[in-house]
């Protein structure tokens, strides 16, 4: 049986990057079209058979990174599987541009079938893309998209909203639904940030939460140093406080590295969006139960399995399309190409050590 996810009504999408292994862990807005839509082409045979000895080529922001690393053997893996070739290129720094359009024109020299790329900036990569969309190759952005007009389909880790949800359902269940809590964010200026925690609000609005109150917005503007104070200053000013929510790879780690070493390491709860491996030694010594973020795996995995139901002519990014991801299941592309990964994963003692980005 098929897990479906509908992905037409996805709220406010981001683009959700982690550019460095030590990342800050803010993540960028997704880039609103300026054209309009996804670039699409011809009729979707949703029946059409999957083709095989495709070649794909992997365009991370950049390789021999620990997160795109993950992400993309779960790409070859797909791939693997269904009979297609995996190539990888792409820069070795997170901020070399140039570097990433040549590395899109030299898989339109080879004439690969389809390319799945993680884009440094957003329009920086438009005219090489479109130019291989001009030449018959499918374009797929995954993890960081670029305006849609310049892509067939954008595979997203997450929404918004679901980010934003799901960190208030986790400390909830730590808290057992009751106390007070307070988040520890980026900068105040931060659009992705401010939009999980609209999401959080709203969701704190539901009567099971009646019993827990936010008392306080902090921002630690994404700097380890700065987030330690803050979270320090908030147990200080809150000191019935029972849990923290960090949205931020960078706050939740140094909020963490405080608790551990203080009287509270046990006793406040702390979950937000972190990496197995910044957060492995907190979850082993008891400071953190559980905290979330995608599993990159999963993500090259889809960004792979997307770009061959579009060399296959099965989808075409159109919204509304849809399309079996192997044992992933069925997704529904939704507004401006994007197909939403899905909920985040939880990492947790039980499965932490699964992970290695």
């Amino acid at each position: 049986m098929h897990i479906r996810r509908s992905l037409a009504s996805v709220a406010a999408v981001t683009s959700l990057a982690l550019a460095l292994a030590a990342c800050g862990g803010t993540t960028k807005e997704d880039v609103k079209n300026e054209g309009g839509g996804a670039a699409t082409a011809g009729k979707a045979d949703p029946n059409a058979e999957l083709k095989k000895g495709l070649t794909v080529g992997f365009l991370p922001k950049q390789v021999n990174n620990p997160y795109f690393t993950t992400a993309d053997k779960g790409g070859e893996k797909a791939l693997k599987e269904l009979g297609s070739t995996y190539k990888e290129v792409g820069p070795s720094s997170a901020t070399d541009t140039a570097g990433q359009v040549s590395y899109v024109n030299t898989l339109t020299q080879q004439q690969v079938d389809a390319m799945a790329v993680s884009a440094q900036d957003p329009g920086a990569l438009c005219t090489a893309l479109k130019q291989a969309m001009k030449n018959g190759i499918k374009v797929v952005t995954y993890d960081s998209d670029t305006t849609p007009g310049c892509r067939n389909a954008f595979v997203s880790q997450a929404s918004a909203e679901d980010l934003g949800r799901t960190e208030v359902q986790l400390l909830a269940e730590q808290i057992g639904y009751k106390g007070e809590i307070a988040i520890l964010s980026a900068a105040q200026t931060a659009t992705n940030q401010n939009t999980w925690i609209e999401f959080m609000k709203d969701e704190l609005k539901d009567p099971k939460y009646k019993d827990m109150k936010l008392v306080k917005v902090a921002y630690g503007n994404d700097d380890a140093q700065q987030s330690f104070q803050q979270t320090q200053g908030l147990l200080q000013e809150h000191p019935n406080l029972k849990g923290i929510i960090s949205p931020t790879t960078v706050g939740i780690k140094a909020a963490a590295q405080y608790l551990s070493g203080s009287k509270y390491k046990g006793k406040v709860k702390l979950t937000g969006l972190g990496t197995p491996n910044d957060m492995r030694k907190y979850v082993k010594n008891g400071t953190v139960e559980a905290f979330e973020l995608w599993d990159p795996a999963k993500l090259g995995e889809l960004a792979a399995r997307t770009a061959v139901a579009l060399a296959s002519g099965q989808i075409t990014g159109k919204e509304g399309e849809t399309f079996t991801a192997g044992a992933m299941g069925e997704y529904t592309i939704g507004k401006d190409g994007v197909i939403n990964l899905g909920k985040p994963t939880v990492f947790n003692a039980e499965n932490i050590d699964q992970f290695t980005f």
